[in-house]
């Protein structure tokens, strides 16, 4: 393994364990409201990306994009979908359902394979199909054990696997499209902050400790961010790939043996089919890569 490919997996490792453990900020923040804690969140990544642009000197990059009719509508969907991904993850979080926000993101994957079929047409393969049919299978359990579906895990993985889609589409980097995006929701972010009524809205009211929560959104947000980037710089997709599982497995860690959330044989059955799911595309992706290195000259 050359040095840029270790690097590339060290900022892989990074940005997914902080994604994993990023529940545990959120956790702090219990006592303020989600939609104030997700207006914070979209200031402080705005100002803090807007500075990572002007360092990078990424402004043409920037400017390009905005004169663009196509990219404009795009990143109208990007940041649509964005909102809906983080305003449920914080909410779930702090009303105790980090076990579905788990899920939702173990789902993630195999949504982007149904939606690299429809809109890219890619092949659904044999294991493929398997997978697909087991997480179906885990969601129509849910529905017949629950009585419900589990919106909270579907919103979550749709939301991020469609905000995934049109970003490749937007065709955008992460720290253009992050400005952007933030950019777009600032003005209902700050018309929140100022018309709430909610006791921590007055930053020169709150204690430091709270302020220094509010601000800590932004680097929280983009810090993971930056590593992914650097990562995918360094080494391939599909090696990528087989990080994403470290995200909803801290967060699954997490909310079992930190906050207790209750995980009875029901919830088990659910997971289990999830991981099988996973299990089955990871070995036959492990497959493929092996096969593609043994017709590689030497």
């Amino acid at each position: 393994m050359d040095e840029s490919t270790k690097k590339g997996v060290i900022f892989a490792l990074t940005a997914y364990i902080l994604w994993g453990i990023a529940p545990v900020y959120f956790k702090q923040m219990q006592t303020i409201a989600a939609p104030e804690i997700l207006a914070h969140r979209i200031v402080w990544s705005f100002v803090l990306t807007l500075g990572l642009i002007a360092l990078f000197n990424k402004r043409e990059l920037l400017m390009a994009a905005l004169r663009s009719g196509r990219a404009r509508w795009a990143l109208m969907a990007s940041t649509t979908l964005i909102a809906i991904n983080w305003g449920v993850f914080i909410w779930a979080v702090n009303n105790n359902y980090m076990l579905d926000v788990s899920l939702g993101y173990y789902v993630n994957p195999l949504i982007n394979i149904l939606l690299g079929m429809l809109f890219f047409r890619e092949r659904l393969d044999r294991v493929r199909t398997i997978a697909a049919i087991l997480c179906l299978a885990a969601v129509v359990f849910e529905v017949v054990q629950f009585g419900r579906l589990p919106w909270i895990a579907l919103v979550v993985g749709c939301s991020f696997a469609f905000y995934g889609l049109v970003r490749k589409k937007l065709g955008v980097d992460s720290f253009t499209g992050m400005a952007l995006e933030t950019g777009l929701l600032l003005p209902v972010a700050m018309g929140y902050l100022l018309l709430t009524s909610s006791p921590t809205s007055n930053l020169l009211e709150n204690s430091g400790w709270t302020n220094l929560l509010l601000f800590a959104a932004g680097p929280v947000t983009m810090v993971p961010l930056m590593c992914f980037a650097a990562a995918a710089n360094r080494i391939s997709l599909t090696a990528l790939g087989f990080f994403q599982y470290i995200g909803p497995s801290g967060m699954f860690l997490l909310a079992v043996f930190v906050y207790d959330e209750p995980l009875g044989p029901e919830k088990l059955v659910t997971f289990g089919l999830i991981w099988l799911a996973l299990i089955i595309l990871t070995l036959d992706s492990l497959r493929k890569m092996h096969r593609r290195r043994a017709l590689q000259p030497s």
